[in-house]
């Protein structure tokens, strides 16, 4: 995988120019750019988790600089489906440019659209459906029904002139899917005979072998779970599982509990699927989360976000006692979804947390709880020799699970040249059937923190790292402006730093003396002598304290 940034060369006429922005080397922000004949089609724009060395950061967004100057040209931004890592930056981008048009399934532009009414856009949409082919631009769409863990998830086949491609989306081939609606081999098997050019796939189960088990196998497990529990049930989840939260509501229904959804998107999320009839809720079974206090605790299950263990969602809330449900000793918690890499710890800790405070913690590595909704190897190998493609690009997905896909792909009899190991920013082009890199751009990471887009840096969260890990020092020292003498100084303060302030007073000397031989060289720049005592206290911290803080100097003139 190289790093090297190089520009790509001039699109040539009747050229396909295929540009992943997100979604490589890592599990979200998934976003690939499609250009021909000056036009460019966008497919997916999702975002990505912070992790623990990201501090304070809401939200990563794909680096939209790669379109930046090219918005006019978009004719449209295809969604595969409403996860939040294939939605999530839709607003972000719509934010620039209001009236790029939206294509995707009816479940997904409404949840979409529930997401754009809080930032106040109001998009311009195309509904599609499995079956249908729309002419968007110079691009000619085709849309497969695919399964996933959320429903009515699509593939795209985009054609031009330059030839065929298939993106997959997020997708598996579940057999026996709980709303009858089948990945369409038979589609997939057509394209395959027509000839698919490049192959756009799902990576993120590559490295697992065999098949991904079935949603239905589910169901008896959480029905035996919360048939069991004496007390309360708590079941954390995606909040746009709507096939998870199909079975807790039918599991609560059988045994005679109610169902009251916690977290702003899970309620949002959950209204939209059961109005538009993807989630079917027998009468009586819901109930407003603050009047479900009222009833038994034998008699309610709560449906709830935080199964990453994002620290302001309900659940990591209820474990910290910060929250107006508070587990206790003979409640269930459900977790019931799988580990986003690199949230392992945050989830452990919430599981560590609830079970201190006595309740029984239910996850996917003690009970059968939830399944993955992407393909695994035997899958993946099922596509591959169905679709036959000549040129094969793995996505979604951090660099070992693209890796494994490869591999798989090369099983298959795919040549080794043919296999795309890609990252974000790299440029690939198709013409005859043949895929080319031809650039690899520079693009990064953009940082939603608060109210602030792209404005936050690494340097910044390398900075937050330092205070939160290592603590802060600010030194305070009053020159004379003619004669660089200290008038008052160096006043030393700590915080996050173990020891006194006392223990300063041993280094305050060597600050002044170093202070005054600049002064005597001649040094009066402000700059200059802050950099003095910088190196001065940091030098000392460091061999007294063993510790690297962040260090503040000051140094006024008078």
């Amino acid at each position: 995988m190289s790093t090297t940034v190089s520009a790509p060369e001039a699109l040539a006429p009747g050229t396909l120019r295929v540009t992943p922005v997100g979604g490589l080397g890592e599990v979200g922000r998934n976003m690939t750019v499609f250009e021909f004949d000056g036009k460019l089609l966008i497919v997916d724009c999702g975002v990505l988790f912070p992790e623990e060395h990201q501090p304070g950061v809401d939200l990563i967004l794909p680096d939209f600089e790669a379109i930046r100057g090219r918005l006019d040209d978009i004719v449209g931004v295809v969604l595969t489906h409403g996860h939040e890592d294939h939605i999530g930056a839709v607003p972000y981008l719509l934010k620039r440019k209001a009236d790029i048009p939206l294509i995707g399934s009816q479940l997904t532009l409404a949840l979409v659209e529930a997401k754009l009414k809080e930032h106040r856009i109001k998009p311009y949409t195309l509904t599609v459906k499995e079956g249908q082919r729309e002419q968007v631009g110079p691009f000619d769409l085709e849309f497969v029904a695919v399964n996933h863990s959320i429903p009515d998830a699509l593939a795209v086949g985009i054609r031009t002139p330059a030839g065929l491609v298939l993106a997959t989306g997020d997708f598996k081939m579940d057999q026996l899917p709980l709303d009858g609606r089948l990945t369409d081999l038979r589609a997939f098997a057509r394209l395959g005979e027509e000839g698919v050019d490049l192959f756009l796939v799902d990576s993120t189960n590559a490295d697992v072998p065999g098949f991904t088990p079935l949603e239905r196998a589910i169901g008896p497990v959480l029905d035996q779970v919360i048939g069991k529990a004496p007390r309360r049930v708590i079941v954390a989840s995606f909040s746009s599982h709507v096939h998870r939260v199909q079975q807790v509501i039918d599991a609560a229904a059988a045994h005679g509990r109610r169902v009251a959804f916690l977290g702003r998107s899970m309620v949002r999320n959950m209204t939209i699927a059961e109005q538009l009839g993807y989630l079917n809720v027998p009468d009586g079974v819901l109930i407003d989360y603050k009047k479900a206090k009222d009833l038994p605790d034998d008699r309610i299950v709560y449906m709830s976000t935080g199964s990453q263990g994002e620290p302001m969602a309900v659940l990591s809330r209820m474990a910290n006692l910060d929250h107006a449900i508070e587990p206790g000793e003979g409640d269930t918690v459900i977790l019931a979804s799988s580990l986003i890499p690199g949230n392992e710890n945050a989830v452990y800790r919430v599981i560590d947390g609830l079970t201190k405070l006595g309740a029984n913690v239910v996850h996917k590595a003690n009970a059968k709880v939830h399944v993955s909704g992407h393909a695994a190897a035997g899958e993946l190998l099922y596509c591959y020799n169905i679709l036959k493609p000549k040129n094969v690009l793995p996505v979604h997905g951090e660099y070992r699970h693209l890796m494994a896909n490869a591999k798989l792909a090369q099983d298959s009899g795919i040549p080794a040249e043919n296999t795309i190991l890609a990252e974000n920013g790299t440029v690939i082009d198709l013409k005859d059937g043949v895929a080319r890199v031809v650039g690899q751009l520079d693009l990064g990471f953009v940082y939603v923190d608060g109210s602030s887009v792209g404005e936050i840096t690494d340097a910044d969260l390398k900075d937050r790292r330092i205070l939160g890990e290592e603590g802060f020092i600010s030194v305070i020292v009053v020159v004379d402006a003619a004669t660089g003498r200290i008038v008052t100084g160096p006043e030393i303060h700590a915080r996050g730093v173990a020891e006194d302030d006392a223990v300063f007073d041993s280094v305050k000397p060597k600050i002044a003396q170093a202070l005054t031989e600049a002064a005597q060289s001649g040094v009066r720049d402000q700059h200059a002598l802050q950099q003095v005592v910088r190196r001065t206290i940091g030098r000392w911290v460091n061999q007294s304290l063993r510790r690297r803080p962040m260090i503040v100097p000051m140094v006024i003139e008078a």
